[in-house]
Order: C-alpha cells, then structure tokens, then sequence
C-alpha cells in the first residue's frame, strides 16, 4: 500500500501523531485506542509496510517511529493538518473563555 492511502485512514494518522517526536510501544499505543491490540497491530503493520513508522524490536516489545525522513512532501501536509485542528481547538476554547468572563452562559 502506497503511504498516501495509508494514511487515508483515521486510526491511522492518529497513530502517526502519537509517535510523531516519541518513540511508543505498540502496547502503549494500541492503550489510546477503542479496538483491539489486533486492529492496532494492523494498523501498524499497513504504516510499516508503507514506510511511514520504523520498527525497533527490544525483547518482546516493539517500539515505534514516525519517519519523518522516508514521508517527504507528506509530514509536511501532516504536520500543518495537525496545528490547523490544534489552532482551531485553541479558538473555541479562547471563544469559550471570553464568553464566560463576559457573563454569557452556556445552558
């Protein structure tokens, strides 16, 4: 699968923002997630296979990596995607703050 349909899914991208600047393990990962261990693991094995996670085995425990690197023009498309959703969080909630100090109610 090309990385640009890997990354067409969700779950997916959600997992590349989780290991953006850290490191996690698959466990720690599949945690954040509402599906099984075995969904998650697929997942990572479609980002794997596509070249948009590395791959460091420790023991039992395997650990993952964005590649920022092997993405290209892409982390860059991802990246801006994640701060437009950060910049538009930050609005509602200072929109939110002023409108309670200026007294309004949220009912």
């Amino acid at each position: 699968m090309d990385a640009v349909r890997a990354v067409a899914e969700p779950r997916r991208r959600e997992i590349l923002r989780l290991i953006w600047d850290a490191e996690l393990s698959a466990g720690e990962i599949a945690e954040r997630f509402d599906v099984t261990f075995g969904a998650v693991s697929q997942h990572l094995k479609v980002l794997r296979e596509s070249g948009l996670v590395t791959l460091r085995q420790e023991g039992k425990r395997r650990y993952y990596h964005a590649d920022r690197e092997a993405m290209g023009p892409l982390a860059d498309y991802l990246q801006s995607m994640w701060a437009t959703r950060l910049d538009t969080l930050a609005e509602l909630a200072e929109a939110a703050e002023r409108n309670e100090r200026s007294g309004g109610t949220a009912q």
